[in-house]
């Protein structure tokens, strides 16, 4: 997984490339956990997400929770695939996606 970022003025946006599963999850949880402390706005652009796993989704629930705290979280650019796995876990109905 590679991990671009991208801050302007109270947003950070996350550009995840490859696979999101149990190795890689954590690290972008602790990304999350470390940017967004002071920002109001977190995007996360997964047009080059390939494969996201249970514990990808159980990351972007808890940003979702953090973010509901002090702002507000997207996503963006999700791939057919990623859209899939979304749509069956019932992620796409509390998710905000674009």
């Amino acid at each position: 997984m590679t991990v671009n970022t991208e801050k302007e003025n109270n947003t950070v946006t996350f550009k995840v490339e490859g696979r999101l599963d149990t190795t890689t999850a954590p690290v972008l949880e602790k990304m999350i956990n470390d940017e967004c402390e002071t920002v109001e706005g977190l995007i996360l652009d997964l047009e080059n997400l390939a494969y996201i796993s249970s514990a990808g989704l159980r990351v972007l629930l808890g940003a979702q929770k953090k973010m509901n705290k002090q702002g507000f979280m997207k996503l963006i650019n999700v791939c057919q695939e990623v859209m899939d796995v979304l749509e069956m876990t019932g992620f796409a109905d509390i998710l905000v996606i674009e």
